[in-house]
């Protein structure tokens, strides 16, 4: 892990424990509060510090769901309080559930109320002391940007509309003088590769970001040996935009980046354990919804004619085929007319069971029997038919990467992009897909899993 990602890693963990020990503190002072005189009922209250504990975690997990932790619409205030006073009814809710299962989890009306009052000042006010904390300049890396083209005004906008608690632009450095005080996005093109090391050592620069699309010949090498002897930190502008948006750009790609950057390997522990976790969860996602197979299949009869499940060729691993399997959503003859076409969002086709199945994913479920024959893993690039396979493989670079892994049930393209349905869709989805190849791991699959079905329960998301 890069040292920057472990430090905002290290950031956003910190930030949410500090909260959820203002909300555990909250009701501890509603107790207080609630039995004020009556000072042996506080000794004697039992297991309030686990009560405080569960209340707080149900409180975040309605954040998180309804994405307070999301830098973006921190700043959409109206947007925030709304979802705000939602997060605190949906938590209210689901303690009750909790409470109604689990009697001796009760904490008291009395102390929920108060709490339910004094969170709101806790939460509001942490936030607004950590988005003021964050500006400070010790807290943030202050970066210089080399280039002033596509790929350094793509980070710019990137840092500043979504990463400003982490860094700070001073500006941008380009070859050409005649550029000194054009503006790039916010900040200005300050100055030419001959004052880089000037710049950096005025401005005390952390980082610069070399965001240049062809460097031979253009790279002011000595400088940034320079600036990297000085203690200042050197990073490629693909892999630093990479982090930012958790997708690599194909745009700003050359071969030669996908031999010497870091990740694409697949270790054979690695590969085995991921096998071991597909099939335990299958196995236990399949009995579960097991019962609900009559039900989706009885109300796919009853609502129009053709049979239950819907099988199509798909391309997998290695460019094999295998014949997928899904509860049907779509008219038999739904593509008699036009051949093979790309499924839309508010696709007319679709049948209105149909409609429903494919908003609450259930038409996925029969995928679960080929997680368990290895045709599938549960996380992966979603796989596409071989009539599109062909054409993207000529008209998208890189597409074939995807086809190094397993397809997916679900994907780190499906919970970061919207409904995907052309060549252009195609290539955006891509850009994840390869982001999630390059970073595989058992940890960012079971964050997959964990933001799938957050887009489940909201009904949102790519398929």
């Amino acid at each position: 892990m890069q040292l920057s990602n472990r430090r905002k890693l290290i950031r956003r963990v910190g930030f949410v424990l500090v909260e959820n020990l203002l909300i555990s503190l909250c009701v501890l002072i509603a107790v207080a509060l609630r039995f004020f005189f009556e000072r042996d009922v506080i000794f004697a209250y039992k297991f309030v510090f686990y009560k405080a504990f569960l209340i707080a975690s149900i409180c975040q997990l309605s954040f998180y769901y309804n994405d307070l932790y999301v830098v973006r619409l921190a700043r959409q205030r109206r947007e925030w309080i709304i979802k705000f006073i939602q997060s605190l009814a949906a938590a209210a809710i689901l303690l009750s559930v909790v409470y109604y299962l689990f009697p001796s989890l009760i904490i008291g009306r009395g102390i929920f109320l108060i709490t339910l009052a004094l969170s709101p000042l806790a939460v509001i006010g942490w936030r607004m002391f950590y988005d003021r904390l964050s500006r400070i300049g010790p807290l943030r890396d202050r970066v210089v940007i080399i280039g002033s083209g596509s790929l350094a005004r793509k980070i710019g906008e990137e840092v500043l509309h979504s990463h400003r608690d982490m860094y700070e632009i001073v500006g941008f450095v380009d070859e050409d003088p005649k550029k000194m005080g054009e503006s790039v996005v916010n900040p200005k093109v300050i100055g030419d590769y001959s004052a880089l090391s000037a710049i950096v050592s005025q401005h005390d620069i952390d980082r610069v970001i070399v965001a240049l699309p062809d460097r031979r010949g253009k790279l002011p090498v000595h400088s940034l040996l320079e600036c990297k002897f000085q203690g200042t930190f050197i990073e490629d502008g693909v892999s630093f935009y990479e982090q930012l948006v958790g997708k690599i750009v194909v745009d700003n790609l050359k071969p030669s980046w996908f031999i010497f950057s870091s990740g694409f390997r697949q270790f054979r522990l690695a590969r085995i354990t991921k096998r071991v976790l597909d099939v335990f969860l299958a196995t236990v996602a399949l009995l579960i919804s097991l019962p609900l197979f009559p039900i989706i299949a009885l109300l796919i009869r009853l609502d129009s004619p053709g049979p239950v499940f819907f099988r199509q060729e798909r391309v997998g691993e290695d460019e094999k085929v295998f014949t997928l399997l899904k509860f049907r959503s779509m008219r038999v003859d739904a593509e008699a007319d036009t051949g093979p076409v790309w499924a839309q969002h508010q696709d007319s086709r679709t049948t209105t069971v149909g409609r429903f199945i494919r908003t609450t994913r259930l038409d996925e479920l029969p995928q679960l029997i080929h997680v368990l024959k290895g045709d599938m893993s549960f996380v992966g690039p979603r796989p596409e038919r071989p009539f599109f396979v062909e054409v993207l493989l000529k008209e998208v670079p890189y597409y074939s990467v995807r086809h190094t892994v397993k397809p997916g049930i679900t994907g780190w393209a499906q919970i970061k992009y919207s409904y995907g349905a052309s060549k252009e869709d195609a290539l955006e989805k891509l850009q994840y897909d390869l982001f999630y190849i390059k970073n595989l791991s058992v940890w960012l699959d079971l964050t997959i899993l964990f933001e799938t079905i957050k887009v489940v329960l909201l009904g949102r998301g790519a398929r």
